[in-house]
């Protein structure tokens, strides 16, 4: 519901988001319905949606919709079976009206927010510039195994050989949960492209885990500026990639997860079942790759690479994320700090520890330093990331409950 997407983009702290999946119907009509133009090419809940309660008064400010949608693309190229995910970004309904209707010519977009059609992604990129020529069009989670334009799985080896002639109209790349810009910054033909981050979000209380920096006004013409031109997009927040659930190789069913090299020295094959291992992000691009580790590039993309602020919690506190108390701690220190990414990215450790407890402010403190120990993500399982040890939390603060 738009309704909890603007709660949660306030508690978060997230000025501007994407409404997802324009090209359902269902949700089509209820973004007509809830939603109204606020004359810069963007879009704020009509005031009688606006629900009372619920986000704190630290936490209050405006919230901006921009119509995104993601699709599939499932089609044979060159001789092998391509999936390729992709986002557009339109600037009003009417010309999203219309890119649905020829959607809807060429396959069924009413089966899933994210419909599956057997479209080559370039003419789906024709389709869009068609339709809208100020619309944005991004490939999705670019290295994801099975369904992105880079991907190990099903994807290409570059750019131009999925999108040919029109690939001088790909400004920008989402560089997916499990890389980050330096990954991104040893393959020197991303070097002209804009990598954004988001969160790829199927719940609102996911919304933020990824999330792009502007320095620019906010309507449409000025963001998709920046994402066109890089001029104005100032940075990324970032999961750890490690964190992500492709980033190392491996094969869940049997529990194997490799590094690259591991992969090779075991032939890409399960050692347990002899099945071929899922290739994770860190092994492709490790492929496509003309840089070496550590790479810097002239003027390297800012970033802050953050652990979500409930999750932090649920390890100061001993926790499962989901449990009744680290929900209360997160809304308590919601309500006496502001909101989720001001506390991960600007409160000062004293503030913190005030109004939570010492275990949580020295948590925050080693995320901002990246002092944190992660098992990595593959073949579709998230990975692990941890902050202290029981030793050191009964050390630091007992249970790290707020005070």
């Amino acid at each position: 519901m738009p309704e909890g997407i603007w709660k949660w983009a306030q508690l978060k702290g997230i000025a501007l988001v994407g409404t997802g999946d324009f090209t359902h119907p269902g949700w089509f009509r209820e973004l007509q319905e809830k939603l109204e133009p606020l004359g810069n090419g963007l879009f704020g809940l009509k005031e009688r949606h606006r629900q009372e309660g619920g986000v704190p008064m630290a936490c209050a400010g405006e919230v901006s919709f921009l119509l995104s949608a993601e699709i599939s693309c499932i089609y044979s190229k060159n001789g092998r079976t391509r999936k390729v995910h992709c986002l557009v970004f339109m600037p009003d309904f009417a010309h999203a009206a219309q890119f649905n209707l020829t959607l809807a010519r060429i396959g069924n977009i009413s089966s899933d927010g994210r419909p599956i059609l057997g479209l080559d992604a370039k003419e789906l990129l024709k389709i869009t510039m068609g339709i809208a020529p100020e619309a944005v069009f991004v490939p999705a989670h670019v290295w994801t195994p099975h369904f992105s334009v880079l991907g190990a799985a099903s994807g290409f080896d570059s750019m131009e050989e999925c999108f040919e002639d029109l690939t001088a109209q790909i400004f920008a790349v989402e560089t997916g949960l499990s890389s980050d810009p330096p990954m991104n910054s040893r393959v020197s033909a991303l070097d002209g492209l804009t990598l954004i981050s988001n969160s790829d979000a199927h719940s609102p209380a996911k919304m933020g885990r990824e999330a792009n920096i502007f320095g620019t006004d906010v309507s449409y013409e000025a963001v998709m500026r920046a994402i066109r031109t890089r001029e104005g997009f100032l940075g990324t927040i970032e999961f750890f990639p490690e964190e992500g659930k492709y980033h190392y190789d491996g094969h869940r069913a049997c529990g194997v997860a490799y590094s690259p090299a591991e992969t090779r020295a075991h032939g890409y094959c399960c050692p347990e079942c002899g099945k071929r291992l899922t290739i994770g992000v860190a092994h492709r691009v490790e492929a496509l790759s003309d840089r070496e580790p550590g790479f810097t590039p002239s003027h390297p993309l800012h970033f802050h690479s953050l652990i979500p602020l409930p999750e932090i919690l649920a390890e100061a506190r001993g926790a499962g994320v989901n449990t009744k108390g680290v929900q209360g701690d997160y809304l308590s220190l919601l309500a006496a700090l502001g909101s989720e990414f001001s506390i991960l990215l600007d409160a000062s450790l004293a503030d913190i520890e005030r109004a939570a407890s010492p275990i949580v402010a020295e948590a925050v403190k080693r995320v901002r330093q990246g002092r944190v120990n992660i098992r990595p993500g593959y073949d579709g399982e998230y990975g692990r990331v941890t902050i202290f040890d029981d030793k050191e939390r009964a050390e630091i603060g007992g249970q790290g409950r707020l005070l």
